[in-house]
């Protein structure tokens, strides 16, 4: 587990079930970011950092990672936040040092390491001994249980396929050799889908559901993508919510994936990285609704006093107004809400 407070006390502050999280990514370290004030007073349960938590490749980075991290804390509301919630995190390409960079990034060894020292993995965590930051922990009683599934989508992934000619971008490779998580972190993920638990947060730095756009998502590699709901699908895994960041917009996907019942990704991006000025809407099939402008942070709130308890998965701006909700029930979540198709 993940937490800028100490885990003892993590885990006698934590409220008996959880009602409301927060998430977001992309944040440049040093530049203006309003929408941390804005999370503050939202006061949500815990944060869900989906990844470009700060940037390292830039042209004024110093070089030192612990460095970078550091800067992240000059913003006094971000640091309020740091000091008094508990933050789950991943990472994507400019917090792992590389622009869309995975497995043969040189400096992963040493990006790992300050990720671990600067979010405070305890030292028992797994994540010191082995390679990537992948890791989950549990929240909330029985009955009211919400999983956080954090996946490494940077580690172990293979290269992608570029196109050529313009627009630059990435194609699909079905190439079987190439892999999104690497073969520990899928069986770890295997297992994990198989612990009890109501709600699963899996974040992804990349977007999962969404498919036609040219940039970085699970589509470029289709034989994962098709891995992770089979997987889903197998292991009987309930109540699964994708979460991801990376894009500089935000929006909520949902897809059919032949487990049994919607998947929903809910992207949230960026904190202070998306662009301020009127740009057009790209191409998603899959689309719920979306906000192309503008920083926002993502809000996923429980009511577990209803008999069928009902999820609320938002995108709120900067300012805090809801700009994108879906308000979903909890046993829309299992097995057998969508019904297999005939032909």
């Amino acid at each position: 587990m993940i937490s800028a407070l100490p885990l003892a006390l993590f885990l006698v502050s934590q409220p008996a079930a959880v009602t409301r999280l927060a998430a977001g990514s992309c944040y440049k370290q040093g530049e203006p970011a309003p929408a941390w004030a804005t999370i503050n007073r939202y006061n949500p349960d815990a944060f869900l950092f989906l990844g470009d938590n700060m940037y390292f490749d830039t042209n004024e980075s110093s070089g030192d990672f612990d460095k970078e991290y550091a800067r992240m804390l000059e913003d006094a509301e971000f640091k309020k936040l740091y000091a008094t919630k508990p933050i789950f995190a991943t990472w994507d390409d400019h917090d792992y040092g590389l622009n869309d960079s995975g497995v043969e990034y040189p400096r992963k060894e040493e990006a790992q390491k300050a990720f671990n020292k600067f979010w405070k993995v305890p030292a028992s965590s797994g994540r010191h001994s082995r390679g990537g930051i992948y890791d989950s922990t549990m929240l909330g009683p029985e009955g009211q249980r919400v999983q956080i599934i954090i996946l490494d989508t940077r580690f172990f992934r293979s290269s992608l396929t570029r196109q050529t000619e313009a627009p630059r971008g990435y194609l699909p490779d079905t190439d079987p050799a190439k892999t999104m998580l690497g073969d520990a972190q899928w069986q770890w993920l295997r297992q994990e889908l198989k612990r009890p638990a109501e709600v699963r947060l899996i974040m992804s730095s990349i977007q999962v559901i969404s498919e036609q756009h040219r940039f970085e998502k699970w589509a470029n590699l289709p034989l994962e993508r098709q891995k992770l709901f089979d997987t889903i699908k197998e292991t009987e895994a309930n109540g699964v919510i994708f979460l991801s960041g990376d894009r500089h917009l935000a929006e909520l996907s949902m897809l059919d994936a032949g487990v049994g019942y919607p998947l929903y990704d809910l992207t949230a991006s960026a904190i202070n990285r998306s662009s301020r000025d009127w740009r057009m809407v790209e191409e998603n099939r899959w689309r719920v609704g979306g906000l192309n402008t503008g920083q926002n942070f993502g809000a996923i709130e429980f009511d577990w006093k209803q008999e069928d308890p009902l999820i609320r998965l938002q995108i709120r701006d900067e300012g805090g107004d809801i700009m994108v909700q879906q308000k979903i029930r909890l046993s829309w979540l299992k097995a057998g809400k969508i019904k297999p198709r005939t032909p």
